[in-house]
C-alpha cells in the first residue's frame, strides 16, 4: 500500500466524540490530526488540529439516534483536510469486550452482535460506540473497521484477583471484575519499558473524569481498582467509586428509589459533584474555598493513596507510581496531595518538578518513583487497527 494511507480512530464517551486521523508509516500508524465534536454543544460543531493549526467547524446536521448525518458531514469536513478517499481502516474504542474479547477483532455483522449482546454489562457505554461502529458501516459499508477493548488489557489477571465472594454460579455467568481504561494502560505499560525500564512494579494512576488504578508487573496488568462496572473503585466526577452494596439495599428498599433514580444517582449524580454539591471538576474545587470542596479533593487523594496500598500487597512490592490522563497529567496539587498520603512507603515529591508537570517527578531520595506520562488511547486504537489489516 502507498504511504498515503490513512487510518481514522473513533473514541466515543457519553457526551463527545475524539477522532484521530494517522497516516500509514510503513509498519507504523502516525498521528496527522485529532478532531473532537462535544455532543452537548448546540449547534454542533468540528474542533480540528492539524499540526499547528486549530479549525473550528460548525456542523449543519442535528443529532439523531442513528448519527449517520452527523457521521457524513463530518467525513466532508474531513476531507477539506486530508485526502479521507485514502482511508483503509476505522478504529473504535469499546469498553466491554467481557471474556470473549481479549485482544482487537476486525468488526463484522456477527461480531457486532456479539458486542451488543454484552451491553447489560456496559449499559451507558456499549451503546455509544455501537452506534458509531453501525452509522460508518452503513455510511461506508466496504471501509474497514476494527475494535479495541478497555477490558482486554486485564485479561492476564489471575482468577483469583477477578472474583467477587458471591456463588460460583455467577462468576461462571460473567459477574467478575473486568477491569477497564485497558486502552490507556497499555499505552503507558510501552511508555515504561522504553522510559523507565526499571519500574516493574508499578501502579499507574488514570486520572480524569472517570478515573482508575491499574497494577502493572513488567507491564502486565495483575490487578485494577475498577471491576464489574466503570462505577467501581475511587470517587469520579459523578461516579461515587467503591460503594458498600448495603446502600443500594437502602436506597431501593426504605427509600424506595427506582432503578432508573438509583442509576442516575450512581453515574450522574455522586463522586466529587456529591461530595462538594459544587461541581465535579478537580480545576474549581481547587480554586474554591468553601470546606466541601477541600473534602472533596481530600478524599479523592486519600482513596487513590489507599488503592495504591492495596495494590503494593498483590504486586507484592512498589517500584514506580505513574500519573496519567487529564487530572493525572496536569494537577500538580492532586499529586501532591496523593504523594503526602504514601510519605509511609518512602515516596517523597519534587515540589519544583512537580509544578512543571516533569516526567520524573519525585526526588532522589525518594524510595519510589514517580513520574508523569501524557496518555495516548488513540495511538493504540491506530496500531492494532494497523495490525489487523495487517493481518499480524
Amino acid at each position: 500500500m502507498p504511504s498515503t494511507d490513512l487510518l481514522l480512530t473513533f473514541n466515543a464517551g457519553s457526551s463527545t466524540i475524539k477522532i484521530g486521523i494517522f497516516a500509514r508509516d510503513g509498519a507504523e500508524a502516525r498521528r496527522i490530526g485529532k478532531g473532537v465534536i462535544d455532543f452537548r454543544a448546540e449547534p454542533l460543531s468540528l474542533s480540528l488540529i492539524k499540526g499547528s493549526q486549530t479549525f473550528e467547524m460548525p456542523l449543519k446536521a442535528k443529532l439523531t439516534e442513528d448519527l449517520q448525518d452527523v457521521i457524513d458531514e463530518t467525513f466532508v469536513r474531513l476531507g477539506d483536510h486530508f485526502d479521507i478517499a485514502a482511508t483503509r481502516v476505522a478504529g473504535h474504542r469499546v469498553v466491554h469486550g467481557g471474556d470473549r474479547f481479549i485482544g482487537p477483532t476486525a468488526l463484522d455483522a456477527a461480531t457486532i452482535d456479539a458486542l451488543d449482546a454484552l451491553t447489560p454489562l456496559a449499559p451507558l457505554h456499549q451503546p455509544q460506540a455501537l452506534r458509531f461502529i453501525r452509522a460508518l458501516r452503513h455510511l461506508k459499508p466496504h471501509l474497514a473497521q476494527t475494535a479495541s477493548f478497555d477490558t482486554a488489557f486485564h485479561a492476564t489477571q489471575d482468577d483469583l484477583v477477578r472474583r467477587f465472594a458471591i456463588p460460583r454460579a455467577l462468576h461462571d455467568e460473567g459477574v467478575k471484575r473486568y477491569g477497564f481504561h485497558g486502552l490507556s494502560y497499555k499505552f503507558i505499560a510501552g511508555e515504561l519499558r522504553r522510559r523507565a525500564p526499571s519500574a516493574a512494579k508499578a501502579v499507574v494512576a488514570h486520572l480524569g473524569s472517570g478515573a482508575s488504578l491499574c497494577a502493572l508487573d513488567q507491564g502486565v496488568s495483575r490487578d485494577c481498582s475498577m471491576g464489574f462496572s466503570t462505577l467501581d473503585g475511587i470517587p469520579m466526577a459523578t461516579r461515587p467509586g467503591w460503594l458498600d452494596p448495603g446502600v443500594i439495599l437502602h436506597l431501593a428498599g426504605e427509600k424506595k428509589q427506582s432503578f432508573r433514580e438509583i442509576e442516575d444517582l450512581l453515574y450522574h449524580r455522586s463522586g466529587l459533584l456529591g461530595v462538594s454539591g459544587i461541581s465535579a471538576d478537580t480545576r474549581e474545587l481547587l480554586k474554591d474555598g468553601r470546606p466541601e470542596a477541600r473534602q472533596a479533593i481530600d478524599l479523592l487523594t486519600l482513596r487513590i493513596a489507599g488503592e495504591i496500598g492495596r495494590m503494593t500487597a498483590t504486586l507484592g512490592g512498589l517500584d514506580a507510581v505513574i500519573f496519567t490522563a487529564g487530572i493525572g497529567e496536569h494537577q500538580p496539587e492532586i499529586r501532591a496531595g496523593v504523594a503526602k498520603r504514601l510519605s509511609w512507603l518512602g515516596l517523597a515529591i519534587d515540589e519544583k518538578a512537580n509544578a512543571a508537570n516533569d516526567f520524573t517527578i519525585s526526588t532522589g531520595e525518594s524510595r519510589i518513583a514517580t513520574h508523569v506520562i501524557a496518555t495516548n488511547e488513540e495511538q493504540v486504537i491506530a496500531d492494532e487497527a494497523l495490525s489487523i489489516l495487517r493481518g499480524d
